[in-house]
């Protein structure tokens, strides 16, 4: 094992180390470009043809990251992506960023990871380094990934190495890029932790070795189910204070003031993403393999779940208070990603509005200048026109390319989840806060 690692670790001192990455989303795109950036050759896998066709020829695939980026990731660095996963025996370190959702029963939806895991099994060879970055439960990695490339006849810590890493992307946010936020991660053995340490030094600032897999898959469940509580005790406050006619916004931004003991979270119209609206669910599913329970965590994930409910009778209310109703009435949904100022739609609060809204009659139409088309509807230009044709326009993500001012001036009832009125002057439309 020591001539193994010590080769290994040669080419990864000297960037001479192939990096491939199975899964070219919104984890893996990014990893692959700092990579890149650094001096590594990197190949990206996916089993899209027209995603692998795009990032080939330069082209944007997300519109979070600049066409720049992707053209010099091809040009400049030399990287590429490829469907052809036997090419996975010629990679050096290899990193696993597919998608883990929950599937009809709300259990974790392992068929990816398995699916990734397989391929590379497939191909593995002696020397390889392989790294887990998908959100999971503790003991994914032990139990799940290690058999499935173990069928290879190679044996983990011995014939190759592996590891867990938490991706910790957030799309869409320009202060922390991947090189900007510390790495945790754990190894089988200690080898295998310290290849994966000398590999990420590479492209962030700071790593954080932990004591185990399990550790590090545990780690980025806590840093998901701490938003996840905290959002939902903030949107239950939102019900209850706006009973009593109180402002949560303003409560928010007062309790803020204070300089210790208190972290800001705000109301929304419901969670979406790839991480907190399934992590709850998560963990609460590995609990019960140990004969204990998560009812603080489930909760939290149920009341953000129901927020979408909320909206849509909310929307209702308001409707019946300017003497309209729902059915036949035509609403304009602005922003349908999950958050601000990215493509992504993955449990996007907004889609299950719609659908709850479009199931009541209503007449639906959104835009989203990030989000061309979506339920086989087209992003509907946000013109003064098209603002005065709707009976309710419903603002459940706060876009910074939005044109709030147009919306005040000339909408007849906003319906407003994310609080971006507040800062329109005398509107002359009817704003309720949602």
């Amino acid at each position: 094992m020591g001539s193994l690692a010590d080769e290994l670790g040669k080419k990864i001192k000297n960037k001479k180390a192939s990096v491939g990455i199975i899964g070219m989303g919104y984890v893996g795109i990014p990893l692959g470009l700092e990579f890149a950036r650094n001096g590594f050759t990197v190949t990206g896998f996916d089993k899209d043809r027209d995603r692998v066709k795009n990032i080939n020829t330069g082209k944007q695939v997300m519109k979070h990251i600049p066409a720049s980026a992707m053209k010099e990731f091809v040009n400049k660095n030399k990287g590429s992506s490829t469907n052809k996963f036997s090419k996975i025996r010629d990679m050096d370190c290899l990193i696993i960023c597919v998608p883990t959702p929950l599937d009809e029963h709300e259990q974790p939806d392992m068929s990816y990871v398995k699916d990734a895991s397989k391929k590379i099994g497939k191909n593995l060879k002696k020397g390889q380094l392989v790294v887990l970055e998908s959100t999971t439960y503790p003991g994914t990695t032990r139990e799940v990934v290690k058999p499935i490339l173990e069928e290879s006849k190679l044996e983990a810590g011995k014939d190759f190495f592996l590891a867990y890493s938490p991706e910790r992307e957030d799309p869409g946010n320009k202060k922390f890029s991947v090189s900007e936020i510390p790495k945790v991660m754990g190894g089988f053995t200690d080898t295998c932790l310290q290849l994966t340490s000398d590999l990420y030094k590479n492209i962030v600032s700071e790593t954080v070795e932990v004591s185990s897999l399990e550790t590090a898959e545990a780690t980025k469940l806590m840093e998901n189910i701490f938003r996840a509580v905290n959002i939902a005790m903030v949107n239950e406050l939102k019900l209850v204070l706006d009973r009593m006619g109180v402002n949560i916004w303003e409560v928010i931004d007062a309790a803020k003031t204070k300089p210790f003991g208190f972290m800001p979270f705000y109301p929304g119209p419901g969670m979406g993403g790839h991480c907190i609206p399934v992590d709850p669910f998560y963990l609460s599913w590995k609990a019960k393999e140990y004969n204990t329970e998560a009812k603080f965590i489930e909760l939290a994930g149920e009341i953000n779940r129901k927020m979408t409910e909320n909206i849509a009778h909310r929307i209702g209310r308001a409707l019946n208070d300017a003497k309209k109703s729902i059915k036949d009435s035509k609403i304009l949904i602005i922003g349908v990603a999950y958050k601000k100022d990215i493509d992504d739609v993955r449990e996007s609060p907004a889609l299950r509005i719609m659908d709850l809204l479009e199931h009541k009659g209503a007449v639906i139409n959104y835009h989203d200048s990030y989000v061309e088309n979506v339920n086989s509807l087209k992003s509907l230009d946000l013109t003064q026109s098209n603002v005065e044709k709707q009976d309710a326009i419903v603002i459940t993500t706060d876009h910074t390319n939005i044109d709030y001012q147009l919306l005040g001036r000339h909408a007849q009832l906003i319906i407003d989840t994310r609080n971006v009125m507040a800062t329109v002057k005398n509107p002359k439309a009817r704003v309720i806060r949602a």
